[in-house]
């Protein structure tokens, strides 16, 4: 029986009225209050339940069947009676059940089955603050139920600790309930880890301590199993009293160990539980008196960049640490050690961050198409979903075939009605229809689990030990690598679940054995993998993969990558098998596409023409393109004269001229095309385009007449005028023609020497008489003796200091007194 004193009975008369009356509430209750077994119970003579069903949310399966266990134990029943429970693989409920306490993805089901949930008078949200991706959908699922089929369905949110504003404010202002815990007091002491301790050694370390000053039993939280193991194994070998013994506990081990470890302890023995978080809520360990705490849990975090999930160690809330405190006090006075410092716990985030803001959606996806919501955010949602992982899930979901525009195809619908993610549930329809149920099933069951095998990362061996247990144990297996039977045996049982689920697809039809790879295709398409070399593959999402060691599987051209480590710049391939080129041809014709391509071969310094066979970012084959569009050759030599640079055309010195006299031009009339290097490059479509069709190597490129071009650019009027003021040469009065260097775009130069200049009065003037020419006045010896832009000056005012050394250094030249009565020449002395 349930004990009256529990603090949640103090405020049921008050949820009790207030479902008179509302159709919805939110109950917070500190750990301890009794609201998983009481709440239900209570609220099942309602008037208003009329006789139908309570649904309870429980987030983990062994929450699920403990929290129906201890309400059977309080109605004097077993479970499967007036208290039932459905969860992964494990159902015990009769046709007396009431109350029915689910896992989140059954809740789901029964919804898509039943949107108007017609034998479910409420439904209840347990321990909401965890915040799943699928109790947020589930949520968002019931309230579309209730405003649109069943206004007077109860929906109950309930949480020990929680924000009630932002789910209060989705339920449309629905009433806060609040109750107090019964815990008893638990000291906390803090004992920072050093960084340089190992966890495992330091948190055995504890535990012993622990043990020797305190009675009762230890609960240790630690990220994951591979820690818990470890930890096992550093204690042991630091020995333990006598009695005590250990227990582990995380969602991988069988039911039957999960309750050994929940199970009191024998009398005159203790017990150290090491688990993971799954043991913050919802679950009370019988004697539990002391808690280490190692204030870190494990995550995945999904990327929509590569389709992956990377595992990450992250410090707990301060939330979830003050939930894994209060283990140690619902049963009597506990101690809780933190190992870390009380500045560091100040420093931790209030709360979790929600599942849905960092989990891969494509389940997520699948269900509310599935639900009839062509986009996710036509549900309503305390967070709403990313729109990159979003975007990512439907592309996905598109490519396995469950989405066509948004909308689920029948395909779909039978992926939904599997229970697997849409990548597996694409496999096993793929794999039944090719006649490959059983085997399909079991590599489906193999890569839903955790890993039972302690050999490298082919999945081929692995899969023929299931594929043999699931025969009997009849067939002759060369490996003889360490297996862990019992999770073996679950996989086992997980296959025959999921091949029965095939049965209305097969018939009963299986052809036998299939390449492992191929049926990995179906479900990892993005994570088809062609060598590199070395054990490192590219693959078809583009991202790069390496094999961690020596691997036979390194040897293959093609492998899938079920399970990949997404961290550095090669992702560390976990699992995968080979799959043969052929194979992808004949069974993925809808991966594999046909592309022809011309480019610019930046390290060949030439165009390429192409035709690629491609997988995605994998170019299987690539064939000569014998005869590519001219247009598309042309704009790969655009591509080559931007990478290059203009120097990949024939520039020849008066090719050059012509460009800076245009440029000179434009510098000073804005009406004249920009015609520098960097111009030219942006706008080679504009001038060089017309003329590169045909050109198929460098040699013809070359060939083309820069000069010819550059004057394209011009109209007829441009070039008359460009004769006219921006001259390749000026004559000068001793009847030389003068070139003209435009270098300097603001002040073109003209190089002359002085005595072929006597008799001109003023300084030749350029573009449209705006820019007057710099003047380098040259020696006999066509050496510089002045600079100027101003030659009327220069006579007045410099002509005869200069006169005086040049007649001192060419006695033999002819220097007149007066220079604009002069005759010019060219020659030492004017001629007679």
């Amino acid at each position: 029986m349930l004990k009256k004193e529990l603090p949640i009975y103090q405020i049921l008369s008050e949820l009790k009225d207030t479902f008179r009356n509302q159709s919805s509430a939110v109950l917070v209750a500190e750990p301890g209050a009794g609201k998983t077994t009481v709440v239900p119970l209570a609220l099942l003579e309602e008037p208003w339940l009329a006789g139908r069903k309570i649904i309870m949310l429980e987030p983990r399966r062994l929450a699920a069947r403990s929290a129906a266990a201890r309400m059977a134990e309080a109605l004097g029943e077993k479970v499967g009676q007036t208290v039932g429970y459905r969860v992964h693989m494990d159902t015990k409920i009769g046709p007396s059940t009431r109350i029915e306490v689910v896992t989140e993805g059954i809740l789901t089901r029964m919804l898509q089955g039943d949107p108007a949930l017609e034998e479910a008078g409420a439904v209840i949200f347990d321990e909401f603050h965890e915040r799943s991706l699928h109790a947020d959908l589930g949520l968002a699922l019931v309230l579309q139920t209730q405003s649109l089929l069943r206004p007077e369905l109860r929906l109950l949110v309930m949480s020990a600790t929680l924000e009630a504003a932002p789910v209060r404010h989705l339920l449309g202002g629905a009433p806060l309930l609040e109750s107090s815990g019964r815990t008893y007091p638990v000291e906390t002491v803090y004992v920072p880890k050093p960084k340089a301790a190992p966890l495992e050694s330091f948190v055995a370390e504890q535990v012993v301590r622990l043990l020797s000053r305190h009675e009762g039993d230890v609960l240790v939280f630690l990220p994951g199993a591979r820690e818990i193991h470890r930890t096992e194994a550093e204690i042991m070998t630091r020995g333990l009293p006598s009695g005590a013994y250990v227990r582990k506990l995380y969602g991988a081990l069988s039911l039957k160990d999960q309750d050994q470890a929940v199970h009191p302890s024998p009398a005159g023995q203790r017990k150290i539980v090491l688990s993971t978080s799954i043991a913050e809520s919802s679950l009370t360990i019988e004697g539990i008196t002391m808690v280490v705490d190692s204030g870190l849990r494990r995550e995945p975090v999904f990327s929509p960049r590569t389709g992956m999930n990377r595992l990450e160690t992250v410090k707990v809330s301060k939330a979830a640490a003050d939930q894994r405190r209060g283990r140690a006090g619902r049963l009597g006075p506990g101690t809780c050690y933190r190992l870390w410092s009380m500045e560091e716990h100040g420093g931790l985030a209030e709360a979790g961050r929600p599942e849905i803001l960092s989990a891969d959606l494509a389940p997520l996806v699948l269900e509310t198409a599935l639900w009839g919501a062509e986009d996710a955010s036509e549900l309503a949602w305390i967070d709403p979903p990313p729109g990159p992982a979003l975007r990512q899930a439907s592309e996905l979901l598109e490519r396995l075939e469950c989405l066509r525009e948004g909308k689920i195809t029948e395909h779909g619908k039978r992926v939904a009605s599997l229970a697997a993610h849409p990548r597996l549930g694409h496999m096993l329809l793929k794999s039944a229809e090719l006649g490959y149920a059983g085997q399909g099933s079991c590599l489906a069951a193999l890569l839903q689990e955790r890993d039972p095998f302690k050999y490298g990362a082919d999945l081929r061996p692995r899969l023929e030990k299931v594929w043999d247990n699931l025969a009997g144990g009849t067939r002759k297996l060369d490996s003889k690598a360490p297996v862990d039977g019992e999770l073996l045996g679950r996989i086992t049982q997980n296959s025959r679940h999921l091949l029965a689920g095939l049965q209305p697809v097969i018939g009963g039809r299986d052809r036998g054995s299939a390449s492992c790879g191929l049926l990995l295709s179906f479900a990892y398409p993005d994570r088809i993998g062609r060598s590199r070399g070395e054990g490192r593959y590219l693959l078809s999402s583009g991202r790069g993969v390496r094999l961690a060691g020596e691997e036979l599987l390194s040897r293959s051209d093609y492998l899938v990558a079920a399970s990949v480590e997404d961290a550095g710049a090669d992702g560390t391939i976990r699992l995968a098998a080979p799959v043969e080129e052929q194979e992808l041809t004949e069974h993925q014709p809808g991966l594999i596409s046909e592309q022809a391509a011309v480019y610019w071969d930046s390290a060949a310094g030439a165009v390429r023409a192409r035709k690629m066979v491609r997988l995605g970012a994998i170019v299987m084959k690539e064939l000569p393109y014998e005869r590519p569009p001219q247009d598309q050759m042309a704009e790969a030599w655009m591509a080559g004269l931007r990478d290059r640079g203009l120097e990949l055309l024939t520039w020849t010195k008066s090719a050059r001229q012509l460009q800076k006299r245009i440029v000179f031009m434009h510098r000073k009339l804005n009406d004249w095309p920009a015609a520098a290097d960097e111009d030219l490059l942006a706008n080679l479509e504009d001038w060089l385009l017309p003329y590169a069709q045909g050109i198929r190597s460098l040699s013809d490129l070359k060939k083309l007449q820069v000069e010819s071009l550059l004057l394209g650019m011009l109209s007829w009027e441009q070039r008359q005028e460009l004769d006219r003021e921006a001259p390749t040469h000026i004559r000068v009065p001793s009847g030389s023609n003068i070139p003209v260097d435009y270098s300097n775009p603001d002040a073109p130069v003209l190089s002359v020497r002085l005595q072929e200049l006597f008799g001109m009065s003023a300084t030749p003037r350029l573009g449209r008489g705006r820019v007057p020419v710099v003047l380098h006045l040259l020696s006999p010896a066509q050496r510089p003796v002045q600079v100027t832009s101003d030659l009327a000056s220069f006579w007045k005012e410099a002509y005869f200091e200069v006169k005086k050394d040049l007649k001192g250094r060419y006695p033999k030249h002819y220097w007149p007194d007066d220079p604009l009565q002069a005759a010019p020449t060219s020659r030492v002395r004017p001629r007679k």
